[in-house]
């Protein structure tokens, strides 16, 4: 019989890695708070519930995918020990796939060792369309052994994972890409803008760069310039991507990493700086929008 994996949260990112999961042949037990969310699982091939606690009793996996560290502490802990911990499979292993500080993943991971239950923080990159199509990177925090079994599920949604040290790893790792990211994007944006303030035309600009020393994966993979490049947020009106203001909840978590290790990040402080004034621009909040849309931030 094939092995079960409850799958809790199941939105933008979510939705597509449950479906990949049961498509591998794995048996899903889906939870989400959004109908929606929910049918859409169930067509993909997953046995959907009504209760996190019974999508999670049997299963041989608990994977989450939730907005930050206090959803995740509170599905999993719950107020008085009353959390998903408490209902699962003594050889059950938690694969924590939310970005959240590398403190909410200790804490996690201590508590899920006092309850024999294994724990590893694997939070993702990659984006929505990576997640729908099998090709997610993951960032892994655990031990060896747990880092091993979890491989079992994250290979049927990803094409590279990486075992970054012990739990919390993972996510420190996490937030340094992210950090990195929305300073090239921020970056690749004012750089294009410059060029078509000056008569240049984006898309020929862009072709330039990808074969020049300003390669990035922003120009390269995700350009945020409208109808350069298909399939990506920028050509869909910035819609269906990793939205503005999980950009700047990640670089909120990086600033406090930056503090508790006393280290610089001067561009990743001016990056959220840049995102946190986009969010705010033109009279409206702009935090919906996929984080490519900075560019609006340089058009005139």
């Amino acid at each position: 019989m094939s092995k079960v994996v409850a799958f809790i949260g199941l939105g933008n990112m979510g939705g597509g890695m449950a479906a990949n999961v049961a498509k591998s042949g794995f048996r899903v037990h889906a939870f989400d708070l959004v109908e929606a969310n929910l049918a859409a699982a169930k067509a993909a091939g997953c046995a959907v519930f009504d209760c996190a606690k019974n999508a999670v009793k049997g299963a041989d996996f608990v994977l989450t995918m939730l907005p930050n560290g206090a959803i995740v502490e509170h599905v999993l802990l719950g107020e008085n020990n009353d959390g998903l911990l408490s209902v699962m499979e003594q050889h059950a292993l938690i694969i924590d796939c939310s970005t959240v500080a590398p403190a909410n993943s200790r804490h996690v991971g201590e508590a899920a060792q006092k309850s024999g239950i294994g724990f590893v923080d694997a939070p993702v990159s990659g984006g929505v369309a990576a997640a729908n199509g099998g090709t997610l990177a993951f960032m892994v925090g655990g031990s060896e052994a747990h880092f091993a079994a979890a491989n079992e599920v994250l290979a049927t949604m990803g094409s590279n994972t990486f075992r970054a040290g012990d739990i919390g790893a993972g996510s420190v790792a996490k937030i340094c890409n992210n950090m990195l990211l929305a300073v090239h994007m921020a970056g690749t944006a004012e750089a294009l803008q410059l060029g078509i303030d000056n008569g240049l035309d984006p898309k020929a600009l862009s072709e330039i760069i990808i074969k020049s020393s300003g390669c990035n994966w922003s120009i390269e993979k995700y350009n945020p310039v409208p109808g350069v490049m298909d399939g990506v947020p920028s050509s869909n009106g910035y819609q269906g991507g990793f939205m503005v203001d999980l950009m700047l909840k990640d670089l909120g978590l990086a600033m406090e990493a930056s503090t508790s290790s006393k280290s610089s990040v001067p561009m990743g402080s001016a990056a959220r700086g840049l995102f946190n004034l986009h969010k705010n621009s033109a009279g409206e909040d702009k935090g919906a929008l996929d984080f490519s849309s900075i560019l609006q931030l340089y058009s005139r």
